[in-house]
């Protein structure tokens, strides 16, 4: 079923006057993913993997400080790629519930 002219104008208006207000929204919405969620993945897997080389190089070299950083910077990572998305779901899940 398609839509009438009337609908489609309408639509569009919407569409445009959603675009004005918050163009973040309607940029997620066009696109189908929040903004800045690729260079969060991209910067969360580097730095898990950026990480790991410096715990395999803290071991190789014995040097426990280097480990140490290494394991916190991974740990930072995963934290940063996992955890972003979820606590966004979380926020956006407290928003639309109504209030008891």
């Amino acid at each position: 079923m398609s839509l009438s002219d009337e609908e489609r104008r309408s639509l569009e208006e919407l569409e445009r006057d959603l675009a004005a207000t918050d163009p973040d929204l309607a940029f997620e919405l066009k696109s189908g993913r929040p903004r800045g969620a690729i260079a969060r993945a991209v910067s969360g897997a580097l730095a898990v993997l950026i990480g790991f080389v410096l715990v395999i190089a803290g071991i190789v070299t014995q040097l426990v400080i280097l480990g140490v950083a290494g394991f916190l910077l991974a740990s930072g990572g995963a934290y940063w790629l996992l955890a972003g998305t979820s606590l966004r779901r979380r926020i956006e899940r407290r928003d639309d519930d109504p209030a008891p």
